[in-house]
């Protein structure tokens, strides 16, 4: 938990299963993105919808 109280770390549920009558949860302890890591993932997103945006419209002619 005191790691989790620090600015950037999150607490993600990686996996969930039964045993007998209980539900287990892994978790693991995860760190936020960078501003740059960000930036870059945004501008693949606009790429990629400016790619589909093109094809859509040159299969409607």
């Amino acid at each position: 938990m005191g790691k989790v109280a620090q600015k950037g770390y999150t607490v993600v549920p990686l996996t969930v299963y039964l045993k007998g009558s209980l539900v287990k949860v892994e978790i693991g302890l995860a760190r936020g993105k960078k501003l740059y890591d960000k930036r870059e993932d945004i501008a693949k997103k606009d790429q990629r919808r400016e790619a589909e945006k093109d094809f859509k419209v040159k299969n409607l002619y």
